[in-house]
């Protein structure tokens, strides 16, 4: 399990911890409960973007180290033409001059 799971896996629990000896005390209101959820989608939202930020990280991170070791068998870039169905043409959808500016794709 992650840091990010971990911690909010304990606010959840504190959470309940809280709104069970709210009910038993008798003074679990509407607004409690509102309080409650509202502390726990907090704390998922800035562990999701915490997860989200050391997943990019991580991914570029390899991606370099990947690059890095064999140059040799880096991408091909493959120019493709752009076909496009727009407004009733029978148009390929190329550039009229035969020069394809789209950006290259890579296979």
């Amino acid at each position: 399990m992650s840091v990010h799971s971990e911690r909010l896996a304990e606010v959840v629990a504190a959470t309940v911890e809280v709104a069970a000896e709210s009910g038993s005390a008798g003074v679990f209101t509407d607004e409690v409960a509102k309080a409650l959820a509202a502390v726990v989608g907090k704390v998922a939202g800035r562990a999701l973007d915490a997860a989200e930020l050391s997943g990019f990280v991580s991914g570029w991170q390899e991606a370099v180290e990947a690059v890095g070791e064999d140059s040799s068998a880096g991408a091909q870039v493959v120019r493709m033409a752009l076909r496009s169905s727009v407004s009733g043409g029978g148009s390929s959808g190329g550039n009229p001059s035969g020069n394809d500016s789209s950006p290259p794709r890579v296979r």
